[in-house]
């Protein structure tokens, strides 16, 4: 099932950008296989402000910051997941403002395979000041964001849905440039197409992602997200049938026209859906599940 990536759009590092009434955007510099062009940190609000994903901690996208926000206030630093692109400028924003990080928690589980499994990687110093779950709401002037669980690409993943304009803020749930990597044991498939339906359901205007432009045409994108995991399903299920059993066959075959770099993180998206596809009766293994397990059909 092909998704209507959107690729393409306009930005400058380190530049404030207006991109609607109550949202602004800075870039940080941080371009790679898993960030695209960068971080892109949200300021929601006028003078009373809140912060969502921070970004990295390098000096160029701190004096970016420092800029987008003299003379405003910080009432709210929120932070989607704890990965390095995301969570790092958190406390040191936050102290510098007098407020505090909002977040989820620290993950359980930290999913395995290391710095390999994805380039970004953990923020394992992360840890929220104040704790929050789903359906938590903050607010400021002119503006309301609720807190929406949605696990998958980490299970303490959590997106924030701006009332006023109907609008997602949604990390690294829903990307418009590429699919999320969704890594076990923290990251769990069955959990990220529950949390795909979630954000369906919502019927929001538009949706922005950490990384890359917005993405306006919301319901048969987030529907081809789903799509396009059940479609690869079917494909591994298929390379079961031929006779293939290892993780790393089955990517080669798959995955043989994307970027070898992202292989690794492709294998943990795979075994992410060997474990559902075992949890629901699918597929079987004689052991537990790993990158190293072979697998076949129920």
């Amino acid at each position: 099932m092909s998704i209507p990536f959107v690729r393409n759009f306009d930005f400058e590092y380190g530049v404030l950008a207006r991109l609607s009434p109550l949202v602004q955007r800075v870039t940080a510099n941080n371009p790679g296989p898993f960030t695209y062009t960068g971080t892109g940190v949200f300021i929601i609000g006028e003078k009373n402000v809140c912060v969502i994903d921070p970004g990295p901690t390098s000096a160029d996208h701190i004096a970016a910051m420092d800029k987008a926000l003299k003379g405003r206030s910080v009432s709210h630093v929120l932070v989607t997941h704890h990965h390095v692109d995301h969570s790092p400028l958190a406390k040191p924003l936050a102290a510098k403002h007098g407020c505090k990080v909002y977040g989820f928690g620290l993950q359980p589980e930290p999913p395995q395979g290391g710095e390999v499994r994805l380039e970004a990687g953990d923020d394992l110093t992360f840890k929220p000041d104040v704790e929050i779950r789903n359906g938590h709401v903050v607010r400021g002037e002119g503006w309301t964001l609720e807190a929406i669980h949605t696990p998958g690409h980490t299970s303490n993943h959590l997106c924030y849905a701006l009332q006023e304009e109907n609008t997602l803020f949604s990390g690294d749930h829903i990307m418009g440039w590429s699919t999320s990597v969704v890594s076990p044991p923290d990251g769990h498939m069955g959990d990220y197409l529950a949390s795909l339906k979630t954000v369906l359901d919502r019927d929001f205007d538009i949706i922005r992602p950490t990384h890359g432009p917005a993405i306006t045409d919301v319901r048969p994108f987030v529907q081809a997200y789903i799509d396009h995991r059940l479609a690869r399903e079917t494909q591994i299920l298929g390379a079961l049938q031929s006779g293939l059993s290892a993780i790393g066959d089955i990517v080669a075959l798959l995955y043989k026209d994307v970027d070898k770099r992202l292989h690794p993180a492709a294998a943990h998206s795979v075994l992410s859906h060997m474990i559902h596809l075992r949890e629901t009766g699918r597929v079987t293994a004689d052991g537990a599940d790993s990158l190293r397990q072979s697998y076949a059909l129920a």
